[in-house]
């Protein structure tokens, strides 16, 4: 199963390393990654396996949604799917 993560923020030092971290601890896969920074304020969207998470999908939104705070960025994650829904024109 494929979820989509996005990340939003001021650019810091550690955004990349923290969420991958954070993935890599709950046997997440990264399957594609795109990231820029504009004018200061960092953007990266990933698309993951999630087949194999050690972690249920409602813990590990709620880790990623942690690291974020301590980022003081916005991390989100959505079932591929329904991110397809929620963006089909």
């Amino acid at each position: 199963m494929r979820a989509v993560i996005s990340v939003l923020g001021k650019d810091r030092v550690g955004i990349i390393c923290a969420v991958a971290n954070v993935l890599a601890d709950a046997n997440v896969n990264i399957l594609d990654i795109s990231q820029t920074i504009l004018q200061g304020m960092f953007t990266m969207m990933m698309i993951v396996d999630v087949a194999q998470s050690k972690l249920e999908f409602a813990v590990l939104s709620k880790k990623l949604e942690e690291t974020g705070n301590e980022l003081g960025v916005t991390i989100k994650i959505q079932h591929e799917d329904i991110f397809n829904s929620m963006h089909r024109i």
